[in-house]
């Protein structure tokens, strides 16, 4: 067992990784869960699964069999491998639209975790470029029509989080190196920083705004979400602009503190804003 993450005022289960084989590809649990959703949905069905940097950004060593891997760069090319696979195996399935839950490249942006990484001896700026390259080997093999979008969060577990900063420091990373379809980027406090880093995204690639909290069952104002709209489309065209919540409602079983009608609410007050801002 691992030690758990130290979130604000909470601490994660004692629960982790552990790699004592080589890493490879068989099967993904969650393609029966796309099949199923794909059976009941009346548009596109979309799906989530952790991003290659989940096993190794803990800011704890992840527990890597040194006789199976002496050294880390062929760990990492078979990570790379594995996933190519399992996203393959995904459009395999029919899925069209996967996205990515990138946690600890956004973490990267924030100076505590960095320090914490450069003390078990990891290079953070090597970090970020290394994450982003296994994104790219994950998806080198998807069908032309598929869309991979990837979320940045800074931690969602009942309701607290695990860093700061603003996206500055990984943007050339997150938008020159990486070649995802869209961004779903938490922006809900000032914890993400300002909308400046936005200036350098690429036409041709849409930036989802996680202004709406999912940490609390607070409504936001529409009024007030209009302007940090407005502000977003300084740097980067509206039309490459959507709204969303910041994360999941609830990333783990534990859920977050609101009650499921205050979550519907954010989803039906998210809807009308945007048709409010893009029309239908």
């Amino acid at each position: 067992m691992d030690s758990g993450i130290a979130f604000a005022a909470v601490t994660t289960r004692n629960e982790g990784v552990r790699v004592t084989g080589k890493v490879g590809f068989s099967s993904h649990p969650m393609i029966e869960h796309f099949k199923f959703l794909a059976a009941h949905a009346k548009c596109t069905p979309k799906i989530t699964i952790p991003a290659p940097s989940a096993i190794y950004g803990r800011p704890i060593r992840t527990p890597i069999n040194r006789e199976i891997y002496p050294t880390l760069d062929p760990f990492f090319d078979d990570l790379g491998k594995a996933y190519r696979k399992a996203v393959r195996a995904f459009a395999d399935a029919g899925c069209r639209y996967l996205q990515l839950d990138e946690v600890f490249i956004a973490m990267l942006c924030d100076d505590k975790y960095r320090q914490q990484m450069k003390d078990r001896g990891d290079a953070p700026e090597k970090l970020g470029v290394l994450y982003g390259d296994l994104i790219n080997t994950a998806m080198s093999d998807i069908p032309s029509d598929m869309t991979i979008t990837m979320h940045l969060c800074r931690g969602n577990y009942k309701s607290t989080f695990m860093g700061a900063g603003g996206y500055e420091a990984v943007q050339e990373i997150l938008f020159d190196r990486v070649n995802v379809h869209g961004y779903f980027m938490e922006y809900d406090t000032e914890r993400a920083g300002g909308f400046e880093p936005l200036r350098v995204v690429p036409k041709g690639k849409t930036v989802v705004l996680g202004l709406v909290t999912s940490k609390s069952g607070t409504l936001e104002s529409k009024d007030a979400l209009k302007r940090r709209i407005d502000e977003a489309s300084r740097f980067v065209d509206i039309d490459q602009l959507c709204l969303s919540p910041q994360c999941g409602f609830a990333s783990t079983e534990e859920g977050n503190i609101l009650a499921e009608e205050e979550q519907w609410a954010k989803l039906r007050m998210i809807v009308e804003l945007s048709e409010e801002v893009w029309g239908r």
